[in-house]
């Protein structure tokens, strides 16, 4: 005997494909047996969980956001502290490795950035407000469950670096006039806060962000005076930036 799900619980579940209406609920959707798996054991407050082999096939697919329903979907509620409105008020971490992003509009590629957040062991990362929302359904499930274990954070990007570099920390930007990334001497952030910032996949890093940039760098191609495609797609260079700062503390 399958349990009933209301129209009203349909009806809900299909809106929060909207950010709109993500924003208005404070609620978000994960899809995938291993995806609801890793909700229900990390910090998120799981406000419902649908099994298929409960409700039924016909209930999931009126449920899931997907074009292929999954066995299991589940709403969460979103983190209180998802937006940093007062930057004066934060913390500023003493050290570590952390990733700025700068308006990265495709849901795909911010839901990979995450997942090298994640294998990279990044200690935060921080998104200009223009960036794609990280509860969009197609972040979530490109971030493989990396949503649920890397610190994440809207906010006022410019004022954020400033406070990095004031407090004596290197604010990296990747660009394509930069200095080559694999002769830089980088500060890894062990003994004070190292950030990289990437941009925007059509403009890169924009320009009031470039005038708190510290430090340019540069990903060469090869051969290195033989440069083919025009630029890297910028989940691609992230990973690439942030291997080369890691493989240096091996």
């Amino acid at each position: 005997m399958n349990f009933l799900v209301s129209n009203n619980e349909i009806k809900l579940v299909k809106s929060l494909a909207q950010k709109k209406f993500r924003d208005i609920h404070g609620l978000f959707v994960v899809e995938g047996e291993k995806m609801v798996a890793e909700a229900r054991s990390s910090g998120f407050i799981v406000e419902k969980v649908y099994l298929g082999r409960e409700v039924g096939e016909a209930a999931m697919s009126r449920l899931s956001l997907m074009s292929s329903p999954s066995p299991a979907l589940a709403v969460l509620r979103k983190p209180s502290d998802i937006v940093l409105e007062d930057l004066a008020a934060y913390d500023l971490p003493d050290k570590g490795l952390f990733l700025v992003l700068d308006g990265v509009r495709d849901p795909g590629n911010l839901g990979t950035i995450l997942r090298i957040a994640d294998w990279f062991g990044i200690d935060a990362v921080f998104a200009s407000r223009d960036t794609v929302d990280i509860f969009n359904p197609k972040v979530v499930q490109a971030s493989m469950g990396a949503i649920f274990r890397v610190g994440f954070h809207y906010c006022d990007i410019v004022p954020l670096c400033m406070k990095f570099s004031q407090a004596g920390g290197s604010v990296y930007g990747t660009f394509l006039d930069g200095d080559d990334i694999y002769s830089k001497d980088l500060n890894l952030g062990d003994a004070s806060p190292s950030v990289i910032i990437v941009g925007n996949e059509s403009n890169g890093i924009s320009d009031a962000v470039s005038q708190v940039v510290t430090e340019r760098l540069f990903i060469p191609s090869y051969p290195r005076d033989c440069r083919g495609s025009e630029s890297l797609n910028v989940a691609v260079a992230t990973a690439v930036a942030v291997a080369e700062f890691r493989r240096t503390t091996l």
